[in-house]
């Protein structure tokens, strides 16, 4: 199965612990197309549709629902945990997933 950057994903996250988010969900693909390609992980940012405005949730527009991209909780996983491949986000989303990635992690 081929990931790229950006796409949509369906996956488990269970199990966790604590704070991490959980459940199966979707999920926006994080890590570049060059270790999506050759490495048996990905870096994703959970989905969720329940969240307020905070500076490192993105809001996006998922099969006609509104959702956030929870960039504070970026975690890599296994390949095997991708359940299913939806569509990527918009040009406009990904730009924006790409300055809160930087406002929070780059100084």
């Amino acid at each position: 199965m081929e990931i790229k950057q950006y796409q949509i994903v369906m996956i488990n996250l269970d199990p966790t612990v604590r704070s991490e988010i959980k459940k199966t969900r979707p999920c926006v693909v994080i890590s570049p197309n060059e270790m999506n390609k050759y490495l048996q992980t990905v870096v994703v940012a959970p989905m969720t549709s329940q969240s307020k405005k905070h500076p490192t949730r993105v809001e996006v527009k998922h099969n006609d629902k509104d959702g956030w991209i929870a960039i504070d909780q970026i975690r890599t996983i296994d390949k095997v945990r991708i359940i299913k491949v939806f569509d990527k986000l918009s040009t406009k989303e990904a730009g924006q997933v790409k300055s809160v990635i930087r406002e929070t992690f780059v100084d």
